[in-house]
């Protein structure tokens, strides 16, 4: 059943040329796959409307995706640690496909909101558990190659919502899902196809167990993990949920706001790749405590600045700060854990990211109907991004500071 020839993958395979054509076949597939995060948002309005439902119940569909999201990252990582990756994914691109296209018929927002559920699980194979996947293939240019593969998500951020307003404009919301679904079935299932060499776990032994030591019990390493990716995206959810509708309430109107979300992970995926490098030559903690710094300030520059042009670099600024926090988890956990844990502990650092961005979302929209601004919004943001560079700044006490081994 194995894609290639040659079976399972060998050590010659890490860092070798099929490890770099997987990770561009990953990245392909985590960009197509990505548009079951981003969707809702950008017809949440026009969702808000047809149901005639207030901000904050309109925030729920994307909860659901969130919810979804954050379950099938945990799920699916633990299914490819036992079978490999090639068949939840296959599952995952099914359900993903299938889900749009029930959105596309869903009578009322309580539909609409279980159906999203399905989309985001279907969406998680493409992140947390292929990011996994894509840590086995390298062992010296692991970091660059986890924030490629993580870079899809946002290269599907920058893309579907700036073609999803033109097809909304031809045929409503509606249309525009049933087109989403149809293109994600006929790329993804092939695509998947094309990945079904197993992992070179056994060839990794010899650089597949954790690389440094740091004092702390693995269980307590990712209790703080998952307590780090909650708070950091309880932070980050703020401008990517709501920057659409807080450009309405500003009266520039949906696109400018959907420009907005494009500009912002367009610079993440720059800030994405660039922590890849930093993290190869850092390590993964530094890397997570430079991100969450400069999350935070860019967080505190929204609140006084939100002109039009201002709001647009604010939001460039807030891109390039923030893109290279998550993917970085998965680079701490494969330097303090064991190769084999890697799926499922990824996943669950992923599931709480998730989790962080759906109560986030949910939290902003909340504050906002009880304050009428989203400053106090931005501030609850700042709040949860302390409580991340404090994690990480115990893990670097913590960590002995070994150097990685180098392979």
């Amino acid at each position: 059943m194995h894609g290639s020839g040659h079976g399972e993958g060998t050590a010659s395979d890490i860092d070798g040329p099929y490890a770099w054509t997987r990770l561009a076949i990953s990245v392909l597939l985590a960009t197509i796959s990505g548009v079951g995060m981003w969707s809702v948002v950008v017809v949440l309005p026009a969702v808000q409307a047809e149901f005639g439902i207030d901000r904050a119940a309109a925030s729920l569909p994307y909860t659901g995706t969130m919810v979804g999201f954050a379950l099938g990252n945990a799920f699916v990582g633990r299914m490819v640690d036992r079978w490999g990756f090639w068949p939840p994914a296959m599952l995952s691109s099914l359900v993903l496909g299938a889900g749009f296209l029930l959105c596309s018929i869903a009578p009322s927002l309580a539909m609409f909101t279980a159906v999203q559920t399905l989309i985001g699980a279907g969406a998680a194979a493409a992140f947390g558990p292929l990011i996994a996947d894509i840590s086995h293939w390298f062992a010296r240019r692991r970091g660059i190659a986890v924030s490629l593969a993580a870079a899809g998500n946002y290269f599907a951020g920058a893309i579907w919502p700036i073609a999803m307003p033109y097809l909304m404009d031809i045929g409503g919301w509606r249309l525009t899902y049933q087109v989403i679904g149809v293109i994600c079935l006929v790329t993804m299932v092939p695509l998947v196809l094309m990945l079904r060499r197993p992992a070179p776990l056994r060839a990794s032994g010899a650089h597949g167990g954790p690389t440094q030591s740091i004092a702390l019990s693995p269980r307590a390493l990712q209790a703080l993990l998952v307590a780090a990716g909650l708070s950091c995206c309880m932070a980050m959810s703020m401008p990517q949920v709501h920057i659409v509708a807080y450009c309405m309430d500003l009266g520039y109107g949906v696109a400018r706001g959907a420009e907005m979300l494009s500009v912002m992970l367009a610079a993440g995926i720059v800030s994405r790749l660039a922590s890849g490098f930093l993290a190869d030559r850092i390590g993964g903690v530094r890397t997570v405590l430079i991100g969450s710094v400069a999350q935070g300030l860019s967080l505190l520059f929204y609140i006084p600045f939100d002109g039009l042009a201002s709001l647009y670099v604010v939001s460039l600024i807030f891109g390039l700060s923030q893109g290279g926090i998550v993917p970085n988890y998965a680079v701490i956990v494969r330097e303090y854990m064991p190769a084999n844990e890697a799926g499922a502990r990824v996943g669950l650092v992923i599931m709480s990211t998730t989790l962080g961005m759906a109560i986030g979302g949910w939290m902003s929209g909340w504050i906002y109907e009880l304050t009428g601004s989203y400053s106090a919004a931005f501030l609850n943001g700042i709040a949860w991004n302390v409580v991340n560079a404090s994690v990480m700044l115990m893990l670097l006490f913590r960590s002995n500071r070994l150097q990685p081994a180098r392979a």
